[in-house]
C-alpha cells in the first residue's frame, strides 16, 4: 500500500507542476523554465544517487542522456503549449494519450506489433480527443496541435525508456534524464533571443515549487511506487493526472470547462483504462499458455 500512497501523491504533485507551470510561464520565457527547472530539478535528486552513478559504465550513461534527450523535446514543446493555452485540463487529458500513442511508436521503432488492447482502445481514445478538440466545428486550436505533438514525443520517450529499463537503475536514469532536460532546454535558450523578465517573489514561490515538489519529490516518489507495485495497478494510479488537473485548474486558475470536453476528457480516461485492464488480461492468458 506504501507504493501505492507513493504513486497517488506523485499524481497530485503532477497536477501541481501544471498549475505551477502556468503560472509561472505568464512571467518567465518557457524554454528558460525548462532549462533551469529540470537542471536544479535533477541536482536535488544526485545526493540520492551519486554513489551508484559514478559507478555506471560509459555505455550506461550515454543511453539515458540519449533518453533525456527526447524527454527534453517533449518538454519543450509542451512548456510552449502550457504558455499558449487557455485550458490546462484539456492539454493534461492530451499528454495522457501518449500511453496509448506508444505502442504505435514501439511498431514504428522496433516492428513491435501492438497487442489487441490497443486496436481496441485507440479509436475510443480519438472519439474522446475529438470530443475534446472540435468545441467549434472542425477546427484544432494551436496549443492542441502542440500537446498532440508533445505526446507523440513523450510516447517516443516512454518506449526507449522501456528499452534501457533493465540496463540502468531508474533513480540513476531519472538523474541523468532530468540533467539532460535542463540542457537540451539550455541550448534552445542559448541559440535563441530569450525575453528578459524580473524575478518576483510570486514567480520565485512557484518557481521553487515546481522544480521541488512537482518535479524532483513527485519524480522519486513516482519511482518508488513503480518499484513497489506492478505495472497495471501504477498505470492506473497514474492516469489520475489528468483529474487533478483538472479539478486544480478550476479551483486556483477559475477554468470553465464545457460540458463536451469533459465528455471527451472522460473518454480518454476510459480508454486508457481499457487499455489497460486488456492488456494485464492478455500478458496473462499468454503465460497460461505457456505454463
Amino acid at each position: 500500500m506504501r507504493g501505492a500512497l507513493f504513486l497517488f501523491i506523485a499524481t497530485l504533485l503532477a497536477a501541481l507542476g501544471w498549475i505551477a507551470s502556468k503560472i509561472v510561464v505568464m512571467d518567465m520565457p518557457g524554454e528558460t523554465f525548462i532549462a533551469s527547472r529540470f537542471m536544479l530539478a535533477s541536482l536535488v535528486l544526485l545526493p540520492f544517487c551519486y554513489q551508484s552513478l559514478w559507478r555506471l559504465r560509459a555505455k550506461q550513461i550515454l543511453l539515458a542522456c540519449g533518453v533525456g534527450i527526447f524527454l527534453g523535446l517533449a518538454l519543450l514543446v509542451w512548456v510552449h503549449a502550457v504558455s499558449v493555452t487557455q485550458s490546462l485540463s484539456e492539454g493534461a487529458f492530451i499528454m495522457s494519450l501518449a500511453m496509448i500513442i506508444a505502442p504505435m511508436t514501439a511498431w514504428i521503432l522496433f516492428k513491435i506489433k501492438p497487442n489487441k488492447a490497443f486496436w481496441y482502445a485507440l479509436p475510443m481514445s480519438i472519439a474522446g480527443m475529438m470530443l475534446m478538440t472540435l468545441t467549434n466545428g472542425w477546427q484544432v486550436d494551436e496549443s492542441q496541435w502542440y500537446f498532440l505533438l508533445a505526446s507523440a514525443l513523450l510516447s517516443v520517450h516512454f518506449v526507449l525508456n522501456k528499452k534501457i529499463s533493465n540496463r540502468i537503475k531508474p533513480l540513476d536514469s531519472i538523474c541523468l534524464q532530468l540533467f539532460m532536460v535542463g540542457v537540451v532546454g539550455g541550448i534552445y535558450v542559448a541559440l535563441t533571443q530569450q525575453a528578459s523578465f524580473e524575478v518576483s517573489s510570486n514567480l520565485a514561490i512557484w518557481f521553487v515549487l515546481s522544480t521541488v515538489f512537482a518535479t524532483s519529490l513527485r519524480y522519486l516518489l513516482q519511482t518508488i511506487g513503480q518499484y513497489s507495485v506492478n505495472m497495471e495497478t501504477a498505470a492506473l494510479i497514474m492516469i489520475l493526472e489528468p483529474i487533478w488537473t483538472l479539478m486544480l485548474s478550476i479551483l486556483m486558475l477559475g477554468e470553465s470547462v464545457e460540458v463536451q470536453k469533459i465528455a471527451g476528457g472522460v473518454v480518454i480516461f476510459l480508454s486508457l483504462i481499457m487499455y489497460i485492464k486488456l492488456s494485464k488480461r492478455e500478458t496473462a492468458q499468454f503465460k497460461k499458455s505457456l505454463q
